[in-house]
């Protein structure tokens, strides 16, 4: 398949080049420590192999929501110590003031991370002055940061424009993932879309129906869909007004001779806390006083042999409250099947967004699928069938 976009592959001789690379270091941190450094991690394959081919590496990043002012507390000076820990390599902070004579003393092979591009007011406008400015600084860019990619700002998209651009192995390996899943899938493709509400997935629901053999809806999503087909939901979260949208989807999903599958069994309870008393009944027996908190076990087993069927699965959201207990077995348990899948080479598995991601985690199975986007907004754009301002760039 022709590449649509160049990769560090195509960067021929770097020694001694300033390559600018923007990366996601906007990291959890307590207390002056980073809790979770899975994005810093993601950023070693591209940086590591800069630094070794002789590149001078300037990182780009932001750090939380400055807008555009500068906060001691959102500095990126914070990460610096732990990244270079995580790199296993000396890396060097570089402020805005100065910048140009700091960048002048490296030497290839060195690797510096500029303060928080959030500081400057023109970084989220993509003003021209500010893309000059970071442009200026480069001769090279590579973007690696596809959970930036949907904001086009001066150092996602802007720089893409003034200098040659070049996917990181973060982002190649993003791009090559999503164009497996509905770029070019192997049919039969499902995807299973959970959540709270459909009011923030409609676009995503609409795009999937013309792209899939196979929408498994699930979460609280569900119940908005059932309550549509005229089924009494209880108390379940159920957003009541979009019942007309909710049809509305359906009928675009049977007219694409796309299956829409709805649970028909459910795990009910009088009130929403870990551990409660609990139902297993068919969806048409919920009680007036009861709430759908999970799919049942058979039509969670209905859902395994649908995924047995298919190619490739693109899984956005748990199907039911995971987080609590014991609300997360449909989950846990359509999970664990699709990794099996995966691994016996029948199935390509794609997920993506936050709430999958913690979901998978808790089955055990985040590395069992052949693709974990770590991507919250970005990855959702991408199922919406949106072009995503950062990789667009990097094609032009």
């Amino acid at each position: 398949m022709t590449k649509l976009f160049k990769t560090l592959d195509d960067m021929g001789d770097i020694t001694g080049k300033r390559v600018l690379v923007r990366e996601d270091l906007n990291v959890p941190m307590a207390d002056g420590a980073v809790t979770d450094d899975t994005r810093l991690r993601a950023t070693i394959p591209t940086v590591t192999e800069l630094a070794d081919r002789g590149a001078i590496v300037l990182i780009l990043a932001h750090f939380g929501r400055p807008k555009g002012e500068r906060h001691p507390d959102l500095s990126l000076a914070m990460v610096v110590r732990p990244y270079s820990q995580v790199l296993g390599r000396e890396v060097r902070f570089v402020d805005w003031d100065g910048a140009t004579e700091a960048v002048a003393m490296m030497q290839p092979g060195d690797i510096a991370v500029f303060e928080n591009t959030r500081f400057f007011a023109g970084e989220e406008r993509n003003d021209p002055q500010v893309v000059d400015r970071f442009a200026a600084l480069g001769d090279l860019y590579v973007n690696d940061a596809f959970s930036a990619a949907h904001r086009a700002h001066a150092s996602t998209e802007g720089v893409a424009h003034k200098l040659p651009a070049f996917a990181g192995r973060a982002m190649e390996a993003e791009l090559d993932a999503l164009e497996k899943a509905l770029g070019h899938p192997e049919h039969p493709v499902a995807a299973v879309v959970g959540g709270a509400k459909v009011s923030s997935k409609l676009d995503v629901l609409r795009h999937l129906v013309d792209q899939v053999d196979h929408l498994i809806i699930g979460g609280g999503m569900a119940n908005t869909f059932l309550a549509a087909r005229g089924v009494d939901v209880g108390t379940s979260l159920c957003e009541h007004d979009l019942a007309a949208t909710a049809d509305a989807i359906l009928a675009a999903a049977e007219a694409a001779n796309c299956t829409v599958h709805l649970p028909y069994d459910v795990v009910v309870a009088k009130e929403f806390k870990p551990n409660p008393a609990t139902r297993t009944v068919n969806v048409h027996e919920v009680a007036a006083d009861e709430m759908i908190l999970d799919i049942g076990p058979a039509a969670t087993e209905a859902l395994a042999d649908v995924l047995k069927n298919c190619r490739t699965l693109v899984w956005n959201g748990p199907l039911g409250a995971f987080e609590t207990p014991p609300f997360d077995v449909a989950t846990v348990s359509l999970a664990k099947t699709a990794a099996a899948l995966t691994g016996d080479g029948s199935l390509v598995s794609v997920a993506g967004g936050g709430d999958t991601v913690a979901a998978l985690n808790q089955a055990g199975v985040a590395d069992d699928f052949s693709f974990v986007s770590t991507a919250g907004g970005a990855f959702l754009e991408w199922m919406e069938g949106k072009e995503l301002p950062g990789v667009a760039a990097l094609r032009d």
